[in-house]
Parts: structure tokens; sequence; C-alpha cells
């Protein structure tokens, strides 16, 4: 009877929700364990954290998450994060009217918020942060916001403007709408809020200027803006907010200098103000704010000296100046901020010998790449302390000028773990100690004049991973020592003079994934037992000495060039068969009368050459005289494109470093290199940036390939060939930049991009688990994807292209090809957003470069004088949706017929047949429920009119109401 009961006050909740005429519950049954029980109702719990909640129970004070209120017994606080919940927020937790804290946070759940949530008339803390809620909060949304004092709806998928409305949040302190896509100017009522302690707007689509009024937060605490895209200048009112102790407007698009008014900050522990446009030197006035721990004024276009109040920042712990023009040298005040950690100068002008200070001070990472620092080390070492002995961990000084040998003193640095010392003029020996350094992770002393051997003390480093020391004058062997880097990924040797064999000590490097042994005085046959490494992605030994026959395995597929130019080695990838022991060929006479293998034929053949050769075997001969000319013709062809292509990559390859730098510089002999995220050792890791053993694929913009950055981080690497067609480099980076701000679990992340005239490089997210296409049309045996892995990928895809549509961004060449799948099963879609790079939208230029999957291309493609919009878009996902459900491709092509995919779903369906057309291979373990409805939503997708076509918004919201909750976790 207690059950029937709860049915119908559930059903009541649902129909007169919060109405005056509602009828009254019955007072026998308790508001709380309705209105939770309601909630549960609408939510999927996996891992069964609900398992307490029991609606027969008269209270819910014992249930999992939950806290009461000890004096009225009502729910004071429902604490589920991390719960692994999904669905959406039903209308039971309206019922709590004493809930005073609601956190639902690292859950899934979706849908949108009703403003009714915020109403709750005792609510103090919200936090729903880390979600996938979405849609647009309305105007009125925050209007009777009570109580409330924290709001967190950080990580969301929430868009449009922030509500005015948050000017009635007069008692709020804590606002974080964070990482989500808020688009718009910043609402001037915010500054209203007279309680704000602590504001995160970040990472959102936040444009124009800050509005005045930021002085009336005189209680802010801290405030973060970073990566939107707002613009102007930082508004002098900043001094108001005077006991702000952290500050970020890093990523933005703010220009001028910095307002003087920031002195006024006296309690500013962390500034942050990089990756903008602002101008001058570094103010004098900076020394003033004697309370920062942390500044940041990277990726700027700041110049001149830095000023020798700097020192005066004697709590200071991270400096980051990296990526100006700032020109001089380090001031010697500097040795006063004792309290140093971090100093970042990469990428700027600066001159001089080494300061004597940085070694003094007992700094953990020193980064002073990319300047133009000379002199020796030694002076500024021989000045080292005792403290600065055990505390360094990373030390960079490449890419300056200079000289003299490798300082003994560095053996003092126990704790190093990344040294880089490339691109210098270094001179002498490989110091032995580097063997003592039993911390170092990364040791690259490339680009130099080091000479001598490799020492066999290096074998006692077994943390190092990276060994970098090409172009440079070594000489010797291979050291066998070298077995004990167990740890060892990356190991670049080319261009020096190293002799004899390869060591049998490599094949028991079982990390290793990078090898480059070309342009030596290499010797002997190739170990057998490297075909044992099982994670190699490159090994280059051309330019060698070598013999014999390729190890086997990952050499049976290594590209020709890793191994070429050795004229004594053999095997597939150098086109040359290894000799071997063949049996004495049998010779028939066809005039014997004897038997047909014996001897006595032999003579009777001997000279009758007008019997030998009959007229088939003339016209075979002739026939392959053709194919011979014709391979040479073509050979010679490819060998002038190659060598074309090979000029335009010429910038990038190892032998011509200086041409891949960060320089500003973008003039015919250089190029310039952005890393969005500012990593201090990409360019060191550009040893197999464009080698052909890391080619992951080619598409209608250009190859890919992978390389590995010094930290171990794999990045993907797109080298357009669309040059002819890209934008000035101004538009270039432009559009660029903005496909480097959208980020999405759903989408590949774009990290970089590398410029010259004649060469344009893409830099992506590495992702493992290689592209959908593989995955349906190139697995083997059992391997397949399941149903709930084809939904899940169906439903990402989704959400990834609904953002994209979200920010204006068309893609124009979905393709399975393009959607790429991670190493927990999630897809990323790929390659969105390049026909932004182009100097027009032409869409026949877009239909036969880039659009080079045939059956993915919406019909209006073949008619200018239809628009094109993000409904072609719809149609690629349509046919990417019913290529997922039947593991077929869109276009097959049988003996006497070519089968369109969606022709061939929409005549089964016609005919009811349709279940015929789900991919064999999943043997009916599928939910039918789901997988025809998702087959017609793909055929609705297709339409041949693109008004017909949903958005993709609509198609999410259809895939979440199609998913069976009984199915959902089913293979």
């Amino acid at each position: 009877m207690r059950k029937l009961v709860s049915l119908i006050i559930l059903i009541i909740l649902g129909l007169f929700p919060n109405c005056k005429g509602a009828p009254s519950l019955s007072p026998s049954l308790n508001d709380d364990v309705l209105g939770l029980i309601v909630f549960k109702a609408d939510i999927k719990d996996p891992n069964g954290k609900l398992a307490s909640w029991n609606e027969d129970d008269d209270s819910p004070c014992n249930w999992g998450g939950i806290k009461c209120n000890p004096r009225s017994n009502r729910v004071s606080e429902l604490n589920l994060d991390g719960f692994s919940l999904s669905g959406k927020l039903g209308r039971g937790l309206l019922q709590l009217q004493a809930l005073r804290k609601l956190s639902l946070s690292k859950n899934n759940l979706t849908g949108s918020l009703s403003p009714a949530l915020v109403r709750l008339p005792n609510l103090r803390i919200l936090d729903l942060s880390e979600n996938g809620f979405s849609g647009v909060l309305p105007v009125d949304y925050f209007r009777q916001c009570g109580p409330l004092r924290t709001v967190n709806l950080a990580n969301n998928k929430f868009s449009g403007q922030i509500p005015d409305s948050l000017s009635s949040c007069v008692g709020i302190s804590v606002l974080n709408l964070s990482a989500n896509q808020f688009s718009g100017a910043l609402p001037a009522g915010i500054w209203g809020l007279q309680g704000l302690r602590s504001l995160d707007l970040s990472y959102n689509l936040l444009s124009h200027e800050i509005p005045k009024g930021m002085d009336g937060l005189a209680n802010l605490r801290t405030i973060n803006l970073s990566g939107n895209r707002l613009t102007g200048r930082i508004p002098p009112e900043i001094g108001g907010c005077s006991l702000l102790k952290s500050l970020d407007f890093s990523g933005n698009l703010f220009s001028g200098n910095l307002p003087k008014s920031l002195l006024n900050l006296s309690f500013i522990g962390y500034l942050s103000l990089g990756d903008n446009s602002f101008v001058g030197q570094v103010p004098e006035w900076i020394g003033g704010l004697k309370g920062l721990e942390n500044l940041d004024l990277s990726a700027n276009n700041f110049s001149g000296l830095l000023p020798a109040s700097v020192g005066k920042l004697r709590s200071l712990k991270v400096l980051n100046v990296s990526m100006n023009s700032l020109s001089g040298s380090l001031p010697e005040s500097m040795a006063s901020c004792l309290s140093l950690q971090i100093i970042d100068f990469r990428q700027n002008l600066l001159t001089g010998d080494l300061p004597k200070w940085i070694f003094k001070v007992a700094l953990q990472e020193i980064l002073l790449s990319e300047n133009k620092f000379g002199g020796t080390m030694d002076d500024s070492l021989a000045s080292a302390e005792e403290a600065s002995h055990q505390s360094l961990e990373v030390l960079d000084l490449s890419h300056n000028v200079l000289t003299g040998a490798i300082p003994s003193a560095l053996v003092n640095f126990s704790s190093l773990a990344f040294l880089n010392l490339s691109k210098n003029s270094l001179t002498g020996p490989i110091p032995r100690y580097f063997g003592e350094l039993r911390a170092l992770n990364v040791l690259d002393l490339s680009e130099n004049k080091l000479n001598g051997n490799i020492p066999t003390e290096i074998g006692k480093a077994t943390a190092l991973q990276e060994l970098i020391l090409e172009k440079n004058f070594i000489e010797g062997i291979i050291p066998t020592s070298i077995e004990h880097c167990s740890s060892l990924s990356v190991l670049i040797l080319s261009h020096n003079s190293l002799e004899g064999p390869i060591p049998l000590a490599l094949s028991k490097l079982a990390d290793l994934q990078i090898v480059d042994l070309s342009s030596n005085d290499l010797s002997g046959s190739m170990p057998k037992q490297l075909a044992n490494l099982q994670h190699l992605v490159s090994f280059n030994v051309s330019h060698n000495n070598l013999q014999g026959e390729l190890p086997g395995g990952f050499f049976n597929t290594i590209n020709p060039s890793a191994v070429s130019a050795n004229p004594s080695l053999c095997g597939s990838a150098t086109k040359k068969s290894c000799s071997t022991v063949l049996p004495k060929p049998i010779v028939l006479n066809p005039n014997s009368t004897g038997d047909a293998f014996s001897g006595s034929s032999l003579p009777a053949t001997f000279g009758q050459k007008k019997n030998l050769l009959s007229i088939s075997s003339l016209i075979a001969i002739g026939a392959a005289a053709v194919i011979v000319i014709g391979v040479i013709a073509i050979t010679v062809l490819n060998l002038r494109v190659r060598a074309s292509a090979s000029r335009s990559a010429a910038a990038l390859a190892l032998s011509n470093g200086d041409d891949f730098s960060n320089s500003p510089s973008t003039d015919a002999n250089s190029g310039k290199l952005v890393i969005f995220s500012g990593e201090p050792d990409f360019s060191t890791g550009t040893h197999a940036l464009l080698n052909k053993d890391c080619e992951l694929g080619r598409g209608g913009f250009g190859a890919v390939y992978r390389t590995v950055l010094q930290n171990g981080r794999p990045v993907a690497i797109k080298k357009l060939t669309v040059s002819s067609l890209v934008k000035s480099q101004e538009d270039f980076e432009r559009e660029v930049k903005k496909l480097g701000k959208i980020r999405h679990p759903n989408l590949v992340t774009l990290e970089g991009y590398y410029w010259t005239q004649s060469l344009q490089l893409l830099i992506y997210e590495f992702i493992s688990g290689g592209s959908l296409h593989k995955h349906l049309h190139e697995g083997g045996g059992g391997n397949f994807l399941s149903w709930n892995d084809r939904f899940n990928v169906i439903v990402g895809m989704a959400k990834g292209l609904s953002h994209l549509h979200q920010l204006n961004v068309i893609h124009y060449n979905l393709k399975s090809s393009n959607i790429l799948i991670d190493s927990s099963g999630e897809p990323k879609v790929g390659d969105f957003g390049l026909a932004r790079l182009l100097p027009m939208l032409d869409r026949y230029i877009l239909s036969s470069k880039i659009q080079s999957a045939l059956g993915y291309m919406a019909p209006e493609f073949a008619c200018r004088t239809v628009k094109i919009t993000e409904k072609c878009d719809v149609y690629g996902f349509g046919v990417l949706l019913l290529e997922v459900v039947t593991g077929k491709r869109p276009v097959e092509y049988m003996e006497d017929d070519v089968i369109v995919l969606c022709d061939m779903v929409r005549g089964a369906l016609e005919e009811g047949k349709v279940e015929e057309c789900i991919d064999e291979r999943l043997q009916g373990r599928f939910p039918a429920e789901e997988a025809i409805p998702v087959m017609k939503l793909g055929l609705i997708c297709t339409s041949q009119v693109p008004s017909n076509r949903p958005d993709m918004t609509e198609v999410v919201n259809i895939l979440e109401l199609i998913r069976c909750p009984s199915q959902e976790d089913s293979g």
C-alpha cells in the first residue's frame, strides 16, 4: 500500500510541481524520502552507490551521501560527488526544502537546469561542476537566488550569455562558471556583488572589453578570466580590488601597457598576464609588488631590459617572461630573490655571459633557451653554492652561443633530471661523470662541436630515457654498457663518426621507440634480436656501411629511406633480395625420348636456341620489357616529385636545425613555431618530425606524422599540402589560433603550428587508438567494436560536432578516417575547421581537394545556388552513423554493381528488413530497440533536402533518448 501511495505521489510531483493547488502530501510520508526517490528514478546508478536508498524507510538520514539537520531531521546536505551517476535532474530535488548544500560534481549528468533549483529557500552551496549539463541559462535564472553563497557550474557545456540576473545574488561569495561555452560580454552586474571573494570565468568564449566598475569588488580575493577572447586594456579600476591575492588574465587579446594601478594590489601573490598582446617595457614599478610569488608575463610583446627592481621581489618563486623580445643581460639584483624556484626566459633576445647568480639561488628549473647568451659556463658554475646542487632539476641552455667544454661542476647537481645544452658551440669530449647523475632522464648535447667517444660510464645513468648526441664529431663505437639504461626510449646519435657494429645491447632496451643512427660509419650486420623490440616507431640507419639481412619484425615494414645508402644491406625494405642457396634448375628436353629428369637430356638441348624461344615466350619477354620501362618512368617521376617535396621539408630536416625555431621570423630561410601550451622542450623533439617511418596516414589536407616531445609525450604533425591555397600568414595564424582555443573531450586538440611561406604544419595531440575506419574495416579476427562501443562512438562524434557548430565552425571533411579513438575508447573528431585556412570556401575546391572520401559529401556541394551550412556536416554524420552500425563503407564496388550505403539501408527499411543491415559480426548481440532507431536517425540526417536534416544539438538529444537503460552497459 505504501508503494502505491508513493507511486501516486510521484505522478503528482510530475504533474503539479510547485503548484499552490497541488494535492497535499500525506503527513505519514516523509517529503525528503519521496523527493530523493523521485530523483533516483530519473538517473542511472551503474555502481550501485545509491543502493541504501529505500523508499520503505521513514527517514533518509542514514542513506549514502545524505546529511540531516539533527534538530529537524530534514535533509541538509546531498553530496554525491564522483558517484558515476548519469541522466537528468528531475523535480524530486525541489522537495528538499531544508537543503543547504547540493553537490553533484564529477558525474555524467546531462540536460538543462531548472531555475527552481537555485530558488530552494535554504540552499547555500550549489556545486554541479564536471558534468555534461548544457543549454542556455535564462536571463532571469538567478532572479530569486535566495541565500546562495557558492555557485559552481564549471566544466559543463552551458552556452549563451551569462545571465544579468546574477546581480540579484547579493550574498554570493564564490562564483565559478569556468570551462563552459558562455559567450558575449561580461555582465556589468557582476561588479555589484560586493560580497564576492572568488570569481572564475576562465576558458569560455567571452569577448569585448571588461566593463567599468571593477573597483566595486573590494572583497575579491581571486579572479580568473583566462582563456577567453577579451580585448582592450586592463581597466585601471583593477587597483580598487585591493585585497586581490590571485589575478589571471592570461590567454586573451588584451593589449596596451600594464596599468600602474596594479601596484595597489599589495596582497597579490599570483599574477598571470601571459599570452596576450601587451607592449612596452616590463615596468619598473613591478618591484613594488613585494608579495608576488608567481609572475607570468610570457608570450606578449614586451621589449627592452628587464628592470633591476625585480630583485626586490624577495618572495618570488616562479618568474616566466618567455616568448617576448627582452634584450640585454639579466639584472644582477636577482641574486636577492632567494625564494626563486623556476625562471623561464626562453625565446627572447638576451645577451652577455650567463649570470653568476643563477647557480647561487637554489633554483629547481632554469630555462634560458633560444637567446644569445655567450661565453663559457665555468664562471657561473664556479659560484654555485651547495643549496643549488641539491635543488636543480631542469637546466635548458639550448640554442645559444655558449663555448668551451662542458664543465665538470655539473656532476654536483645530483637531482638533475633534464639537461639540454644543444645548439651551442661547446667543444671537447662528453664528460664521463654523466653516469653519476642517477636522476637524469633527458640528456641532449646535439648540434655542438663535441668530440671523442661516448663514455662507457653512460650505462650508469640508469634513469636515462632520452639520449640525443646528433650532429657532433663523436667517434668510436656505441658502448655496450648502454644496455643498462633500461628506461631508454629515444636514442639519437646521427651525423657523427661512429664506427663498428650496432651492438646487441640495443635489443635489450625494451622501451626503445625512436632510434636514429644515420650518417655514421657503422658496419657489420644488424642484430636479429632487434626484431623483438615491441615499441619501435622509428629506426633510422641510413647512410652507413651495414650489410646482411634486415632483422625482420618491425623492419619488414620500415620505410626504405630509413635503411637507404647501405649498399650491402638486403631485405624487403631495401628492394634487394638476400642471396640464398638455390637448387640446381631442371632442364627439360622436348626432343628427348627418355626420362624427362634424366641427365642425358642436357646435351640434346644445349645450343638449340630456336627451340627454347617459342612465340609465347617472345610475347612474354616483350610485355615484361614494356612493364619494366613503365616502372622506370614512374619511378623517375616519383623521384622528381619527392625531390621537390624534400626541398619544402628542408626547413624541418635535422641537418638544418636552425630553420626550425620558435623565432618570430618569417622570411624565406626561417620558420615560425608556436606552441599554444608553451612547452619548453618541443623543438628538441623534432628529430622525427617529418620522418617517413613515423607517417601515420595521408588525407585531403596532407600527410600526418608522429613524433615524441622531449618529455616523452607524443604529438601528431600534419604537413599541409594545400600550400598554394593557404591564406596569408596573418590570416593563417589568426584562424589557427582560433582553432587552437577549441577544447572538447570529443575533438582532437590543436596544440600549435609551424609557418614558412612554402611549408605549413599543424601540431595536434596524438591519439593512440587509431581511426574509426581502422576499427571498422581493418580489424582482424575478433577485434571489432561491440554495440555499446559503437553507440558511444556515435554519441561522442555527435557531441564533438555539436560543439563545433555552436562555435560556428563547419567541419567539411567528415569521414571515418578523421574520427580517432583514444586509449579509453572515446571518439575524437579530427581535421575540423581546416577549410578556414583557405582563401575562399569554394565548394569545388573543397569537394575535389578536401572531401576526398566518396560517399560522405552532401548533395548540395554539386549545386552553386545552395548555401553550404552546418547541414552538410549533418549529412556526413548520418553516413558515418550508418557506417558504424552496418560496418560497411559508404560506397562499395561489387563485380557488377555499385552499392551506396544510404540507399541500401533506406531500401531495407522500406522492405522491413533493416535488421539485416546491421554488422553481421555483432551476431545478434545488439538491442534492436536501439539499433533500428539509430539507423532511422542516420537516414533522416542524410535527407537530400538540407532543411529536413536535424541540427547536431537535436541529434545529441535524440541519441540520449534512444539509449535504453537496460542495455547501456551490455557488450
